[in-house]
């Protein structure tokens, strides 16, 4: 089993670059499957996510090369429409596909979808969206999917479901009429998504109310599309560096996709400046309790960010509270937290956390991506030495977050050895 060693106390300084966007590019690879021509991704980051991706990918039928960030996907030769359940379990995204399997295959066959034990999430908005386009659905122990009578019309969402929107997107670009996406999600990498397919060449619009408009049927060709970096790596590094009360610099980072925690971490006593050249972050006081945060769909505070944001109320002076609207088991992490002596009361969906002078070093297992994320925060304010097992997780989500935290000064290991 894969381990993390910190070795905390240290005050994290310097400057970094972020990743490409996990939350992005997983859709966008989806996305390749239709039209036709070499779809070249650059700045792809290199995380399992991606792999478990792209090998589902192969067993479709895509020709895959990859070397270093650069991925080349050609998907002239794809013929399957059913993914096996040994790929599906890995990963929670493969329930992108159901859309661009539709929209390509016009037939989707696939297992209901792995990824996080954060919740249920089912993916009954999914289903609903494309039923709205035509799609007709067998639900039995597999996910099965008629699209040979789907055409452009609306699609109504009862709640503004990430992976519902791109779902609807990928399957409506292919099919004839237009299409308006009403109750869309706003986060960055619906955008992204949109904007990787225009340059593809279809006809893929958000007005400014926030629906999104599809012009159908368009050909779709060949493109070199660089992927943008990653929000939430990049709030996990300045919520470390506000929680080891550090100073640090991330470049060329589109920073309002972060306003929510830019907010949060100027209330909590943190300076923060943004301009075109990126976000600086100094964090050289106490920090302050927050009363209240609730997470939300963007534009409100990311629930990603979430257990990370607790690793740092945990000695915060005051008392915050936090209250989980997306996921209903984002508090997997407390009992970890705890085990380094954290004051966190749960009730419900909300977590009241009490600050306290320091966190004990102590053997953590990570619970999930973003949680595995967060006791990494948590180690790193603890003075000793902390090891973090189960950290596939945080590989799922994170290209090297030994390396970039060194990178900043910590003194941290990924199983006994520096990854060079």
């Amino acid at each position: 089993m894969s381990a993390i060693e910190v070795t905390g106390g240290i005050s994290l300084q310097g400057e970094i670059e972020i990743q490409g966007s996990k939350n992005a590019v997983l859709p966008i690879l989806a996305a390749c499957m239709l039209g036709e021509g070499l779809c070249v991704i650059e700045n792809c980051p290199r995380i399992t996510d991606v792999t478990d991706t792209l090998e589902i990918m192969r067993h479709l039928g895509c020709r895959i090369r990859r070397e270093e960030r650069t991925v080349c996907i050609d998907a002239s030769g794809v013929r399957a429409f059913e993914i096996g359940g040994a790929e599906a379990a890995r990963i929670r995204s493969s329930v992108l596909f159901l859309g661009a399997l539709l929209g390509r295959m016009k037939r989707a066959v696939l297992p209901h979808p792995g990824g996080c034990a954060i919740g249920a999430r089912p993916i009954d908005q999914h289903i609903a969206a494309l039923r709205q386009l035509g799609a007709r659905f067998y639900l039995e122990e597999k996910i099965t999917a008629d699209a040979r009578d789907m055409q452009g019309g609306r699609v109504c969402l009862a709640v503004p479901s990430v992976g519902a929107t791109e779902n609807a997107i990928l399957a409506a670009v292919t099919v004839p009429g237009e299409t308006v996406i009403s109750h869309a999600a706003r986060e960055p990498e619906i955008d992204e998504l949109c904007e990787f397919l225009r340059r593809r060449g279809a006809s893929v619009a958000r007005t400014d109310e926030g629906d999104i408009h599809i012009r159908g049927g368009k050909r779709l060709g060949p493109v070199r599309y660089r992927m943008k970096p990653d929000r939430i790596v990049a709030g996990t590094y300045l919520l470390a560096a506000a929680a080891t009360r550090g100073k640090i610099h991330i470049s060329n980072f589109p920073y309002r996709e972060l306003d929510a925690l830019i907010a949060v971490l100027r209330d909590m006593g943190v300076s923060v400046e943004c301009g075109k050249d990126g976000i600086q972050l100094t964090a050289n006081r106490p920090l302050r309790a927050i009363p209240y945060l609730e997470t939300a769909p963007y534009p409100g505070f990311p629930t990603d960010l979430q257990s990370p944001l607790m690793a740092v109320f945990c000695r915060a002076r005051g008392e915050s509270r936090i209250c989980e609207t997306i996921f209903e088991n984002r508090f997997r992490t407390v009992k970890e937290l705890e085990r380094m002596g954290a004051k966190i009361r749960t009730d419900g969906n909300c977590a009241v956390v009490k600050g306290i002078p320091a966190l004990a070093p102590a053997k953590l297992t990570a619970p999930d991506l973003r949680g595995g994320a967060a006791l990494v925060i948590a180690a790193l304010q603890a003075n000793g030495h902390s090891v973090i097992s189960n950290t596939g997780y945080i590989e799922r989500g994170y290209e090297d977050i030994c390396r970039d935290l060194r990178a900043l000064g910590a003194e941290v290991r990924q199983n006994g050895k520096e990854i060079q």
